[in-house]
């Protein structure tokens, strides 16, 4: 888990790479979530992302969600900063103060954001975390000017355009969805249905928990987690794709998401996380 495991395995380096967000002194230029131009292409930028100390993430809401309702930040489940979880771990309303830094559109840190809770996070099936802030959207946005990115809740096509967006980096990776895994197994973890991309999405450590955005829609489909390092197979930073037959392909260094329109069933009144909600199929405790 490179990608996986930036937050985990590589995290004593990259803390000491990732300075403590700054908040901002004055209110940051105006920032829309992706806005889909007259082409059909979303403009694409760094608004509405977040750098955490050893991983990237966004500030993400649902359809449903309100404008007073507190906001939801989306990284990885390898991404906490107590630890990975380990398998068959669900992480429910813990209690967190976590800090995340919030980019306008050219990449700039505007701000501080704060944790109330961790709302969910495992590492079992996908590898996800969302964050509970302590901010609503409606203060974000009259603050700062930025919108929060919107979770599509449909499935992205094989072969649509995306891209990834790392706010640890400020660095965006374009690329196509290649296809799409029956199980990711890196480990002692297994992730299914992941998304794939093509080569050109060579992302690195500190990608962790970038948002993947639909270049067509401008919402995000997926969040970055692992990628193929040196070609070992179903270790870590070596995840292996395991089809229905049992079957293992290894794809030196090609790298893999989890899909995230599976989290919007999740989520009731007032954004918070209810598993046991008609058609939500995240993994319970």
């Amino acid at each position: 888990m490179k990608r996986t495991l930036v937050g985990a395995l590589l995290a004593s380096a990259l803390i000491g790479l990732g300075a403590t967000p700054a908040a901002a002194t004055a209110p940051a230029p105006a920032s829309a979530a992706a806005p889909v131009a007259a082409s059909g292409v979303a403009a694409v930028d760094f608004a509405g992302t977040v750098a955490l100390n050893n991983c990237s993430g966004s500030v993400v809401r649902l359809p449903q969600s309100q404008p007073d309702d507190r906001a939801l930040v989306l990284s990885n489940g390898h991404c906490l900063e107590s630890g990975m979880p380990g398998p068959g771990v669900v992480v429910v309303d813990r209690p967190s103060t976590r800090s995340f830094g919030l980019l306008n559109s050219a990449g700039t840190r505007v701000a501080t954001l704060r944790a109330a809770k961790i709302a969910y996070a495992t590492m079992t099936d996908t590898d996800v975390s969302l964050y509970e802030l302590t901010t609503t959207y409606r203060q974000i946005e009259d603050r700062y000017r930025i919108k929060a990115l919107e979770l599509d809740t449909v499935r992205p096509a094989q072969g649509a355009s995306i891209k990834v967006v790392s706010g640890y980096w400020k660095r965006i990776y374009s690329c196509s969805v290649d296809g799409f895994t029956y199980r990711l197994k890196e480990g002692d973890w297994t992730w299914t249905d992941s998304v794939r991309y093509t080569a050109a999405c060579n992302t690195i450590g500190g990608t962790s928990g970038s948002p993947v955005i639909d270049t067509a829609t401008g919402k995000v489909v997926a969040v970055n987690n692992t990628g193929n390092e040196s070609g070992g197979r179903c270790t870590v930073n070596n995840p292996c794709e395991v089809d229905r037959n049992g079957t293992v392909t290894v794809r030196q260094g090609i790298n893999y998401a989890q899909q995230t329109y599976t989290i919007a069933p999740c989520v009731g009144t007032g954004n918070r996380i209810d598993l046991s909600r008609p058609g939500c199929a995240l993994p319970k405790p």
